[in-house]
């Protein structure tokens, strides 16, 4: 990791190099947009104790996109010498000769730009890393896996990653800002046998500093633990309406897949199930999201978008009510509304309800039931909303779990899925941009080896 002086410079000099293209650019174009994005770190990962491999991370490039009259132009250069910039500058202005012109292209409106001294959002926490240290971070998670269990005779190693990254945006409307974060993991997998059935999973921590990070033991023994769960699975007949719980490692997907059919690209272009559902309530009244992108620490936090639209707080779903689209530049002006902040993705949303339950509960509340822990396959159609994945996890049986099961697909529509959940836990799952516990739904299709005797 850099000296806290070395990533000053080195920001200086990104901001630098992004005034030179503005510079350039703006001479001969109407707008322009340029931003570098900076990533410098370190990957770690050992086998059996052993180092497996070093990889050092220092890539980043710079973006400039012109605009002369509603004709777009784009080029991108690593090389950040000003005579580099200059030929970028230049291949982004014959591109935008040939490209047709488009009433919606163009940079973001000035009065939605983050122009004001940015918000602290707590997310630089450089540190000076030792190589052995996190040698042994890596090591400790990985053998506290292997001796935890001795089924678990293979490791396929330990995993750690330390980055920064330095984000810088202008534009022709004057601003130019920059910000530094941090990003900090740690992980490991293995693999137990049993009576010749072989089983892998893993677990993973992450933050923005190191010290949010979990201890590397008990990294590997909550690895080592759902490894060994999973063994003996057995595989389910084919059944109809049976209720299922997606535990909270793989509920946030749900939500990923919400923010797909609510993304204003996806609405223009009418690509989208839940296209005539704004204002309506397509969850239950009790489930609320919202987005909180400046959170401290928050892994998803940001002061601005890909367009320099500053964030804010915003309600998303309120008493199960879609209250917005996701909307980037081009989309808005394509439906005649304004950015939304969300070119480049959603930060920090939290999914919640009147009243979270325990894991405990909701399978009491289930009674009888799929619990998903894994999800496979990419089988998700966003315009009709049909929903087929394959999947893992437990059956379970009287509120309480019986066995572990593999080799299922799960099935239903996403529009009926979202308005048949019917509880929420407090096990939530912070490690992504959408904070979520786990999710129970009334009922999906399950499509195992046979028909299921009723």
């Amino acid at each position: 990791m850099m000296s806290v002086n070395q990533i000053d410079n080195q920001r200086t000099k990104l901001e630098t190099a992004c005034l030179h293209a503005l510079n350039l650019a703006h001479s001969n174009s109407n707008a322009v947009e340029v931003s570098i994005n900076k990533v410098t770190g370190i990957e770690i990962s050992t086998r059996y104790g052993e180092i497996d491999k070093i990889k050092f991370k220092n890539d980043g490039a710079l973006y400039i996109t012109v605009y002369n009259k509603h004709c777009k132009g784009s080029a991108s250069s690593t090389d950040l010498r000003p005579e580099a910039i200059a030929r970028t500058v230049e291949a982004a202005r014959e591109i935008a000769q040939y490209t047709s012109p488009d009433p919606a292209s163009g940079p973001a409106e000035k009065s939605l730009l983050a122009l004001e001294a940015l918000p602290d959002l707590n997310i630089f926490h450089p540190t000076n890393l030792n190589l052995e240290y996190v040698v042994t971070l890596a090591a400790e998670s990985e053998q506290a896996a292997l001796n935890n269990d001795k089924r678990i005779l293979h490791t396929e190693g330990g995993n750690f990653n330390s980055y920064f990254s330095t984000r810088v945006f202008g534009n022709s409307y004057g601003m130019l800002k920059s910000y530094n974060s941090t990003h900090y993991s740690l992980s490991c997998s293995v693999i137990a046998v049993s009576e010749g059935q072989m089983e892998r999973d893993y677990a993973y921590t992450l933050g923005r500093a190191i010290d949010d990070l979990r201890s590397p033991c008990t990294v590997g023994e909550e690895c080592a633990h759902r490894t060994i769960a999973r063994i003996n699975s057995r595989k389910l007949p084919t059944m109809e309406e049976v209720p299922v719980l997606f535990s909270s490692e793989v509920a946030a997907g749900l939500f990923e897949h919400l923010a797909s059919a609510i993304s204003g690209r996806n609405v223009y272009r009418k690509s989208t199930f839940l296209l005539n559902d704004l204002g309506k309530m397509i969850l239950p009244k009790w489930f609320s999201i919202n987005e909180r992108p400046h959170m401290p620490k928050g892994l998803s936090s940001s002061p601005f978008d890909n367009e320099g639209v500053k964030t804010c707080d915003r309600i998303i779903i309120k008493d199960g009510i879609l209250n917005t689209w996701l909307l980037d530049s081009y989309a808005a002006r394509k439906l005649d509304l304004k950015s939304t902040g969300h070119a480049g993705g959603i930060c920090n949303w939290i999914v919640s309800s009147h009243q979270n339950m325990n894991f405990s509960e909701l399978l009491k509340i289930m009674k009888r039931g799929l619990v998903v822990t894994e999800l496979m396959g990419q089988g998700v159609n966003i315009i009709t909303g049909d929903y087929s994945r394959g999947a893992a996890g437990f059956w379970v049986e009287n509120g309480e779990i019986a066995y572990p099961v593999s080799e299922i697909t799960i099935a239903g529509n996403l529009k009926k899925m979202l308005s048949n959940i019917v509880g929420i836990g407090k096990d939530i799952d912070t490690r992504s941009s959408i904070h979520c516990g786990s999710i129970l739904l009334s009922e999906m299709c399950i499509s195992g080896q046979e028909k299921a005797m009723m």
